[in-house]
């Protein structure tokens, strides 16, 4: 199953979930703001996507700026700011199976569709 990790108030995420749409592919929608992903779930997601915590943080966020921005902050520590602050995880995500991308630009989705 497809699943999106989505952010309606983001321009790059309704284009995702356009894409998505548009593929005639069954999919969920994860509302990560509403439904906060797990510590484990994010580091699942973090292995798919096979790249560094930090290179999944929304680093012009105010809480970045204001909270973390400055720290030698370890990957646990990272992965622990975004599960506590879910408006640090770049969106949207879509993972398909053992395949996962970050949708920036939206068209990135394709490759795992």
């Amino acid at each position: 199953m497809i699943t999106i990790y989505h952010n309606n108030r983001c321009s790059k995420s309704r284009s995702g979930l356009k894409i998505l749409e548009d593929s005639g592919k069954d999919f969920k929608i994860s509302k990560y703001l509403d439904d906060p992903l797990t510590e484990d779930e994010l580091v699942k997601i973090i292995e798919l996507l096979q790249i560094k915590p930090m290179d999944l943080v929304r680093q012009n966020e105010a809480i970045w700026k204001s909270e973390f921005k400055h720290k030698a902050l370890t990957d646990a520590e990272i992965i622990s700011a975004m599960v506590k602050n879910p408006k640090l995880i770049e969106r949207p995500i879509v993972v398909n199976g053992n395949k996962a991308v970050i949708g920036r630009p939206p068209e990135n989705i394709s490759e795992i569709i």
